[in-house]
C-alpha cells in the first residue's frame, strides 16, 4: 500500500479516536498531519504487512498526543464538533463525514454523558474501547498497538462496556 492509501484508509478512524480520547478537532488534525509526515520520512523503512503500519501510525500518533499534552496541560474533552469545525467542504480534511446541521438537545445531552463516562473508565481499558469502538481496529491490530495480547486487549473492551453502561444505567 502506497502513503496516500493508508491516509485514506487510517486517517478518520485516528482523527475519531484523538477526538476520543480529549483532543479538540482542530488539535486531532494536527496530530494526524504529524503523524503522516514522519510515516512518509521513513516510509522506505515500513513494511507492505498494513496491521504493523496501522500500529506503527497509531503509536506515533498517540506519543505526538502526549507530547502536545505535556506542552500544554489544558487540553479538554471537545464535546462536540460544530460546523465551524468542519469548514465549508472544501477546505476540510474530512468534509464527507456526514454532519448534522443541528442537534436536538436530547442529542446534546446524552453526548455529554457519554463523554463524562468515558472520562471515569480507567485509561488502559478507555484505549483499547476507542481504538476498536471508534477506530475501527482489530483485535489483532489494537493488540500491537498496546503491545500486549489480544485475549488481553478483548478483556480490556468487554471491562469498558460493562463499565460504561454501569456509569450510564444501560441493561
Amino acid at each position: 500500500m502506497t502513503i496516500a492509501e493508508h491516509y485514506k484508509a487510517i486517517a478518520p478512524g485516528l482523527t475519531n479516536y484523538l477526538v476520543a480520547s480529549g483532543s479538540t478537532y482542530h488539535t486531532a488534525c494536527d496530530i494526524v498531519q504529524e503523524t503522516f509526515l514522519r510515516v512518509w520520512r521513513r516510509r522506505d523503512e515500513l513494511m507492505e504487512d498494513a496491521a504493523q503500519v496501522s500500529g506503527y501510525i497509531y503509536t506515533i500518533a498517540r506519543n505526538i498526543r502526549k507530547d502536545m499534552a505535556r506542552k500544554s496541560s489544558r487540553e479538554t474533552l471537545q464535546e462536540e464538533i460544530t460546523d465551524a469545525d468542519v469548514g465549508n467542504g472544501r477546505d476540510a480534511p474530512f468534509a464527507t463525514v456526514p454532519m448534522q446541521m443541528e442537534e436536538d438537545e436530547e442529542r446534546r445531552i446524552l453526548r455529554r454523558r457519554l463523554a463524562k463516562a468515558l472520562a471515569e473508565v480507567p485509561p488502559l481499558l478507555r484505549e483499547s474501547f476507542l481504538l476498536f469502538q471508534m477506530s475501527g481496529l482489530s483485535i489483532r491490530e489494537i493488540a500491537r498497538q498496546v503491545n500486549s495480547t489480544e485475549t488481553v486487549v478483548k478483556v480490556r473492551i468487554h471491562r469498558a462496556k460493562k463499565r460504561l453502561r454501569e456509569l450510564l444505567n444501560v441493561d
